[in-house]
C-alpha cells in the first residue's frame, strides 16, 4: 500500500486530534469537558474508520464506522442527559 503525501498529512493531523482530544478526556477540568472529549474522540475514531475502509478499498468498514458512529452519539446523548438532571 503506497500513500502519498495528503494521505499521510490526513494521517498525522487525525494522530495530533486523537492525542489533543486524550489529553482533554484525562486533565479536563469537568465532567463537560470530558464529555465533548469522548465525543470529539468517538468523531475521530469514526473517521478512522472510513479512512481505513478508503485505504483498503473495503466497503465493509463503512458498516462498521456508521455503527459506531450511531452507538457513540446514543452514549453521549445518555451521558450528557445524566450530568444535565434530566429524565435518565
Amino acid at each position: 500500500m503506497n500513500l502519498n503525501i495528503a494521505e499521510y498529512l490526513a494521517l498525522g493531523l487525525m494522530d495530533a486530534a486523537l492525542l489533543l482530544s486524550l489529553y482533554r478526556l484525562l486533565r479536563g477540568p469537568s465532567a463537560v469537558d470530558r464529555v465533548v472529549a469522548a465525543d470529539t474522540l468517538s468523531v475521530i475514531i469514526t473517521g478512522g474508520i472510513a479512512m481505513l475502509a478508503w485505504l483498503l478499498h473495503s466497503v465493509l468498514y463503512l458498516d462498521v464506522a456508521l455503527v459506531y458512529g450511531v452507538l457513540a452519539f446514543i452514549g453521549t446523548v445518555a451521558v450528557a442527559r445524566t450530568i444535565e438532571g434530566g429524565r435518565p
